[in-house]
């Protein structure tokens, strides 16, 4: 999930849907609620955003700060000014990238998972040869090539190899895959899309790479 912070509605319905439209649930806030936000949600919603999109808005060089106290989700600045010194400041307060807009949603997702998988790399060294995902609408490798996989199960399968170190919940995946303001939708269709996952991985992989236990959730198990 995307959330997405600027003074103007119209910037948060545009870039909302626009993610909308390439399977990512997206969500915008203005600045007030967006502080009481990130001061009042729980560790486990937190953990579901995949990146923060700052636009315009007062506070907006405080935000990285109180952001990384909680979460180790890329913080981007969406900025229309042309002034190197402008940028320069952005990045001094912490933001993970500074994009100048206009810019199509799928370069914002190419840098998130640019920034992801260098945090990755840093703190678990080598990545996993055995599966490989991407984040921004590719379909992953596994066991060496692409597998074409429909956008929930690809979305699940980004979510397990980014938490491959723990375990994680239906309701952590169902956050990142349909979004935490969703309620038309029953979370226990998180069951279904992971039963077809794991078939689908199995048939490629020779064994099953996920290890569901009920109540406890789900962990990526790759040989």
């Amino acid at each position: 999930m995307i959330i997405i912070v600027d003074e103007r509605e119209a910037v948060r319905a545009g870039y909302s849907a626009c993610f909308g439209r390439e399977g990512i649930p997206a969500t915008g806030l203005c600045p007030e609620e967006f502080g009481s936000w990130v001061s009042s949600t729980t560790a486990d919603d937190m953990h579901a955003v995949e990146a923060f999109l700052l636009g315009d808005f007062g506070a907006r060089k405080d935000a990285p700060g109180k952001l990384k106290a909680r979460t180790g989700a890329p913080v981007i600045a969406l900025s229309e000014a042309r002034s190197l010194d402008d940028t320069l400041s952005l990045f001094a307060s912490g933001m993970d990238d500074v994009l100048r807009k206009p810019v199509h949603v799928r370069e914002i997702l190419a840098r998130i998972n640019a920034i992801c998988r260098r945090y990755r790399a840093e703190t678990e060294g080598a990545r996993d040869a055995a599966i490989q995902v991407y984040g921004d609408g590719r379909d992953p490798d596994v066991g060496g090539a692409p597998l074409p996989l429909p956008r929930r199960e690809r979305r699940i399968l980004e979510y397990l190899v980014q938490n491959k170190a723990r375990r994680v919940t239906k309701t952590q995946i169902f956050n990142f895959v349909y979004g935490m303001l969703d309620e038309g939708i029953d979370e226990n269709v998180i069951e279904s899309h992971a039963s077809k996952l794991r078939k689908k991985l199995k048939a490629r992989l020779g064994y099953d790479p996920i290890d569901s236990q009920r109540y406890l959730g789900y962990r990526l198990m790759v040989d």
